[in-house]
């Protein structure tokens, strides 16, 4: 897959100074830098008020231009600020770009969300639920099947077992999670929605009042299992608010379990990735996703879910 050169300062300021009036003449004195020190550099602040996003290959330009359309059609159904673009276009030949207003606060990494947060939460799954699924199939948000719970599981074991060798996880954990288990947490007909698929900490902007002010980071969505952002959010926020927030949409036991459950198999199996040298960024972060996906919540008790699914989604 082609990839342009990485961009420099100077390609974010040629091409800000063409989109914004008061960028003056785009010289030194205008302030961008890379929202990460990471490589690639392909997100970067621009002042205080804008972000400029810059498509590194054609797949990442398709899923932006997406994500332009797919950014309007949820907008009306969320209660949090979805960015807006000022400006979109292409950088370099065939590669796009896009440059959003910044959404103001930090991130769930930053911030502790409250419990009005929480109930922020809420709103925005059930505002994803609101949003049609046919809409977002004619604009080309793909539609995933749901994951095997139960391969995940068994992913989830073995990765245990090296977390085990080095003292960073008790395997025994894992055994709350059997097979027959994983097999009544299977996502049920029917119930695909709008789906983030990325309610990460650093997606959800959140305010110095833990009140959820807005959510980035779009092009990931897809049509699938709802279970999958509550996985997210347990992630992002811990299992406990985000069990609490999907019980308010409106999700069952069977939703919120499985939702956790997902979480639980992919931190463990993310952080034994990392420790094997399989990660870019240091452990620190997947170590305090694993604390937060396992943390204890009171519907770990429920042991057995009615089949009819008058449980919920």
């Amino acid at each position: 897959m082609t990839q342009a050169p990485p961009p420099t300062a100077d390609t974010v300021r040629r091409l800000v100074r063409t989109l914004i009036e008061d960028a003056g003449d785009g010289g030194p004195g205008l302030e961008v830098r890379p929202v990460s020190e990471e490589g690639g550099h392909g997100t970067w602040w621009v002042g205080a008020r804008h972000v400029l996003r810059l498509a590194r290959d054609r797949e990442t330009t398709v899923r932006m231009r997406r994500e332009l359309r797919l950014r309007d059609l949820v907008r009306p159904h969320v209660p949090v600020t979805v960015p807006t673009a000022v400006a979109h276009g292409e950088w370099s030949p065939g590669l796009a770009y896009t440059l959003d207003t910044k959404v103001p606060g930090g991130t769930a990494e930053d911030h502790d969300v409250s419990a009005v947060g929480e109930a922020d939460l809420a709103a925005l799954l059930g505002g994803l639920r609101q949003v049609p699924v046919r809409q977002a199939g004619t604009i080309g948000v793909p539609r995933v099947a749901p994951r095997s719970l139960e391969a995940l599981r068994r992913m989830a074991v073995a990765a245990a077992g090296r977390l085990a060798a080095a003292d960073e996880f008790d395997p025994a954990r894992l055994h709350q999670l059997t097979p027959p288990g994983a097999a009544q947490l299977a996502a049920q007909p029917a119930t695909a929605v709008l789906v983030h698929h990325a309610l990460r900490g650093e997606h959800l902007v959140v305010g110095a009042d833990g009140r959820v002010r807005g959510v980035l980071g779009w092009t990931g969505a897809v049509v699938g299992d709802p279970a999958e952002d509550i996985a997210g959010l347990a992630l992002a926020v811990g299992s406990g608010a985000a069990v609490r927030a999907a019980t308010l949409t409106g999700y069952g036991a069977r939703a919120c379990l499985r939702g956790l459950w997902l979480a639980r198999c992919d931190t463990v199996v993310r952080l034994a990735g990392h420790l094997t040298g399989q990660g870019a960024e240091p452990p620190a972060l997947p170590r305090t996703q694993l604390r937060r996906a396992w943390e204890a919540i009171l519907l770990e008790r429920v042991t057995e879910l009615r089949e009819d699914g008058a449980d919920g989604p």
